[in-house]
């Protein structure tokens, strides 16, 4: 029962995120080594969910491992220059080759409909194309990278029309030129590329572990580009896949994709998790304020209501009508994360000197973060703003948090005459003051 319970609350908390993320355009790198590990299986079904709940989808298929593979198998020794394969006239032969038979095989799991499978009744179709074109990459510090090319231009409108007929598009990591010549690309930058052209919504990139983690082995939630670049550079002597990967998204964050989002492809649920939740799984690299504290609008009063409801039903804080917040959201901050108002407080001014802070009220998940203190903080420095020399705060049931922060316990006598008249005797609340 419990956790039929708490799949229920799960369920019910990933409808904003839902909502969200209809009809938005996701563009997923899939490395070669999420390919070949045993978890792809439930990442294809995770692709299939977004699929279904209307998420637009474009899939880089990446193949070095298995194009390192083949090469060996043929007696050809893969060869590299600061990560960047070269490719000759042998050595395309066998990428093609390749790519070719993992596109068929990526193809053939988006098929796939048994009954009691997670597939069941999906009826994905994929598509695939010559939507990219490529140049040669050329001689870069004397080495020849030959047949290596680079990104010359994404037909995104071509992509456009597919996802828009609800198909699902593959694209490799090969290119095209004018003149019919075929190169081998960096998937990374395919899937950079891709995102760009089609100002796309989300860039995911899997990785082997959960994200990026700081010189002391800790996963970093967010990232903004430049800390991301610092280690980046760490990353490349211990985690080159995870290195490239998070070069290519501090790439599209630099062209404007907002979020880049760097995901484990060996944690089954790892992209419903980053997706669907506030936490998140992995590494989100972005320009935005991930969070922030800022006065509320009239667009918060939902995430508001939505918030404080559990303390109102405990009995914590008083009943609040839509109505009336509405009328007084101009008292409230809130701190909003990732979309989503996770804390709110008001000041309400009382008369010329004293104001009351009330409404304090902290996410469940966020309680013990020092979020609380952080909000504090910004309604003294309103209090001041407003020219009051004094705030005072009624509760039933946190009286020790704000003693801890200089809060002096006072009569019902001694609150201003406003707040006395609307004093409710029933909730015995226990009223407190601090000098500014």
């Amino acid at each position: 029962m419990d956790n039929l319970q708490t799949y229920i609350e799960w369920f019910r908390h990933s409808s904003s995120y839902i909502n969200a993320h209809r009809r938005k355009v996701f563009v997923l790198l899939l490395p070669g080594e999420a390919i070949a590990h045993p978890n792809f299986g439930n990442i294809v079904h995770d692709i299939t969910l977004l699929h279904s709940l209307g998420v637009k989808l474009v899939l880089v298929q990446g193949a070095r491992p298995q194009i390192d593979t083949a090469l060996t198998s043929a007696g050809l020794e893969p060869r590299y220059h600061e990560g960047l394969r070269i490719t000759d006239s042998e050595t395309l032969r066998h990428v093609k080759q390749t790519v070719g038979s993992l596109s068929i095989d990526l193809e053939a799991q988006f098929s796939m409909g048994l009954v009691n499978s997670p597939m069941h009744g999906a009826d994905i179709r994929t598509s695939r194309g010559n939507y990219i074109t490529a140049r040669p990459l050329g001689v870069l510090n004397g080495v020849d990278f030959s047949l290596t090319g680079v990104v010359r231009k994404v037909d995104a409108g071509a992509i456009r029309e597919h996802l828009d007929e609800r198909s699902i598009v593959l694209v490799s990591n090969l290119g095209y030129s004018p003149t019919g010549e075929v190169f081998n690309l960096s998937s990374e930058d395919v899937a950079t590329e891709v995102a760009v052209a089609l100002r796309a919504d989300k860039l995911i990139l899997f990785v082997p572990g959960s994200g990026v983690n700081n010189p002391a082995g800790e996963r970093q939630s967010t990232l903004k580009p430049q800390a991301a670049e610092v280690l980046m550079k760490e990353l490349r002597m211990t985690d080159l896949q995870t290195a490239e990967a998070l070069r290519a998204a501090v790439a599209a964050c630099r062209k404007q994709i907002q979020r880049c989002q760097l995901i484990s492809y060996t944690r089954n649920g790892a992209l419903l998790e980053e997706l669907f939740t506030r936490e998140g799984s992995g590494t989100l690299v972005s320009q935005e304020r991930f969070e922030e504290l800022r006065q509320a609008t009239i667009d918060d009063v939902g995430g508001i209501l939505e918030l404080i409801k559990p303390l109102e039903e405990q009995g914590v804080l008083v009943r609040r009508s839509r109505e009336l917040l509405e009328a007084e959201i101009d008292y409230f901050k809130v701190i909003e994360r990732d979309g989503t108002i996770i804390a709110c407080a008001a000041i309400y001014p009382l008369d010329e000197t004293c104001g009351e802070i009330a409404c304090i009220a902290i996410h469940r998940e966020y309680q013990d973060t020092g979020r609380g203190e952080h909000l504090m903080q910004a309604l003294e420095v309103e209090a001041r703003r407003l020219g009051l020399s004094e705030v005072i705060v009624l509760t039933t049931q946190t009286a020790h948090w704000f003693r801890e922060r200089g809060f002096l316990p006072m009569e019902v006598g001694e609150l201003p005459v406003k707040k006395q008249q609307m004093y409710n005797y029933q909730r015995n609340s226990k009223a407190f003051r601090k000098a500014l």
